[in-house]
């Protein structure tokens, strides 16, 4: 897993913001000299950015959609460079409820604002733009993944050449 901190607060759809967040995410592939190959998974309400493969040393440690992303898979990664999102609010690593408050210094707890399907496209937004990615070959997700890779095409139109959204729909 890699980590990005965000000095700037991330404005919410509730009106509130989140100031210098963390989001964690892993990759796989070879991002290309014109960056025009890079695929967002979006995970579902139980998942993390551990979308494939395993740890080293830790068994059952395989990625949730470990049967899809890899060499010669369908999200081949010897053609795509893959990127997994941990979003705000989760407990595997990204900025939430068990992290510092910038304005009281202990922990969100109870007091962590609600996050939206939009504030999640928002964050990996700005994540995608950190990592010099213009526009994305495709997003994809199930389920509530599926309702972000949706929101991408809404919130990101230009940002987005196709988008693969699995057993969703589109009320946010």
């Amino acid at each position: 897993p890699q980590q990005m901190t965000f000095g700037e607060p991330l404005p919410l759809k509730s009106g509130a913001s989140i100031g210098d967040y963390t989001l964690v995410y892993e990759t796989y592939g070879t991002l290309n000299a014109a960056r025009s190959n890079a695929v967002l998974v979006c995970h579902a309400l139980n998942a993390s950015h551990h979308v494939a493969g395993t740890y080293s040393g830790k068994s059952r440690s395989e990625g949730w959609w470990d049967n899809l992303v890899g060499p010669g898979k369908p999200l081949d990664t010897d053609r795509f460079f893959v990127i997994g999102v941990n979003n705000p609010g989760s407990c595997f690593g990204s900025t939430g409820p068990m992290d510092p408050n910038p304005a009281t210094g202990q922990p969100y707890g109870a007091d962590f604002p609600v996050v939206t399907v939009e504030d999640w496209v928002d964050a990996q937004a700005r994540l995608v733009e950190r990592l010099g990615i213009a526009q994305l070959a495709a997003v994809i997700g199930g389920s509530l993944g599926g309702m972000q890779a949706l929101s991408w095409t809404l919130r990101y139109p230009d940002r987005v050449r196709h988008c693969i959204g699995v057993a969703t729909a589109p009320n946010l």
